[in-house]
């Protein structure tokens, strides 16, 4: 069995609640922060650590805590985005909902971290029910002496509000989150200045994942150090797997960094295979934005050794083999699954929840579900394959944010290993949709 360190007590009948939750060695990080440590030994700790940021991008969260700027007088804020949105990703919503004060806990030592009175968790509309669990889990830490003015004596004063968001996908984005928060639409910010210069209200902010949020708990418990062993190389600690689609198991599973993507598909202890016995055939490893990958991209590298769970090991080969681990949304599709189907389902989303601020981005999220859906109306062209890459390049990188690119990537990748899938609905649309047909509540009016 795997190590443990967020998911180890989530079986515990009852750890919902403050009094189990403490019981089991709750809140020992902030004793250990506000009592022994100072606030640069803190953060110093989370860079040993090696933790990257869990909510897609990767980034090494000690060193975008250390940009947080300090001026004088001015304000500081941390933020946590719980606005899971990313298709096929959901533990962060686990966590919450199981273990609600360990991502306080975690709020609660890295605003004393980044000297941070003031702070917010941002969830998403649909986690509603969640905003009654959080906000109980913050009474409960206020009413024992963890919240507030003076917390432990130390003469550390914080609050933590929960602000729900109107569910929108944009607002994954930490710059569009912040607008949301102020009360502004969710459109991203052109940068720089970046959140940690100029962030909520103007005032230095960082804007941290619900899970690197919790995961601050065990590093101030364990040492930076303790915390960098567990993993392989710079992929350090343990991470939480969305696990879904064909599979014997699906669920949210910790795993250590660095065992192969081979034994998380197969094994009892995680995936337990392919639904059915049948044939595994394509995974996206990340979330709906990550590049999809073939069976054997997906388990074997290009020098023939087995692909690990990973940043780096998931991404070899850059986008021609590799793909990302992104927020750890791994969806598995067996044989049967049309990989054209599933396409036109994200680039529908991906249009769907554009801000529509980035002319690439609003017409050609549109564009690529219009042809996408003429295809699999069986009025598509060889041209129209041609056409779709032409309009994801156009898009990539070329956007404020990154919803772009995570529209353009699982094109680019989907044709690229699964062109021959794509002409037969081409060629052959008859024979291909001789069962099949676009569900009603899809369709949308296209001029062909």
């Amino acid at each position: 069995m795997g190590r443990k360190l967020l998911l180890e007590h989530d079986h515990i009948p009852g750890i919902q609640g403050y009094d189990v939750y403490r019981k089991m060695g709750g809140y020992a990080s902030v004793e250990k922060a506000v009592k022994t440590m100072t606030p640069e030994a803190l953060v110093e700790e989370v860079k040993k650590s090696g933790l990257r940021g869990r909510g897609g991008a990767g980034f090494p969260t000690g060193m975008k805590w250390s940009f947080l700027a300090k001026p004088e007088g001015v304000a500081r804020y941390l933020v946590c985005n719980a606005d899971e949105s990313e298709p096929g990703t959901f533990k962060d919503r686990y966590l919450m909902s199981r273990i609600p004060h360990l991502l306080i806990e975690g709020m609660i030592t890295s605003s004393f971290a980044l000297g941070v009175h003031t702070a917010y968790i941002y969830i998403r509309g649909e986690f509603y029910y969640i905003l009654k669990i959080l906000e109980k889990a913050i009474e409960e830490a206020r009413t024992n002496g963890w919240l507030g003015k003076n917390i432990l004596g130390s003469g550390y004063d914080l609050e933590i509000y929960v602000h729900v968001g109107a569910g929108a996908y944009i607002c994954g984005e930490e710059t569009a989150l912040l607008e949301s928060l102020e009360g502004k639409r969710g459109n991203p910010r052109i940068k720089p200045p970046f959140p940690a210069v100029a962030g909520l209200y103007g005032c230095p902010t960082v804007v941290n994942n619900v899970e690197t949020i919790a995961s601050v708990v065990s590093i101030v418990n364990f040492g930076g150090d303790e915390y960098a062993k567990i993993g392989i190389g710079r992929s350090t600690g343990t991470k939480l797997i969305s696990a879904s689609g064909h599979i014997n198991k699906p669920g949210v599973y910790e795993i250590e960094m660095g065992i192969t993507v081979e034994d998380f598909i197969y094994s009892d202890e995680y995936c337990g295979g392919i639904l059915n016995g049948r044939k595994l055939k394509a995974v996206v490893a990340g979330g709906s934005s990550v590049p999809i990958l073939p069976a054997d991209k997906i388990l074997t590298l290009a020098n023939g050794e087995k692909r690990l769970m990973s940043y780096e090991s998931l991404s070899d080969g850059g986008f021609v083999s590799g793909t990302m681990l992104g927020s750890g949304g791994f969806i598995v599709m067996d044989e049967t699954t049309s990989i054209v189907e599933n396409l036109f389902t994200f680039a529908r989303f991906y249009h769907h929840e554009s801000c529509g601020q980035c002319s690439p981005c609003r017409e050609g999220t549109a564009w690529m579900e219009k042809i996408l859906h003429k295809i699999l109306d069986g009025k598509g062209t060889r041209d129209d394959i041609d056409l779709l890459l032409e309009i994801q390049a156009k898009i990539e990188g070329n956007t404020i944010c990154p919803l772009g690119d995570a529209a353009a990537w699982p094109v680019a990748s989907a044709i690229r290993h699964f062109r021959s899938e794509f002409e037969e609905y081409v060629k052959n649309p008859n024979e291909v949709y001789a069962e099949k047909q676009i569900d009603e509540v899809f369709q949308v009016p296209i001029n062909y």
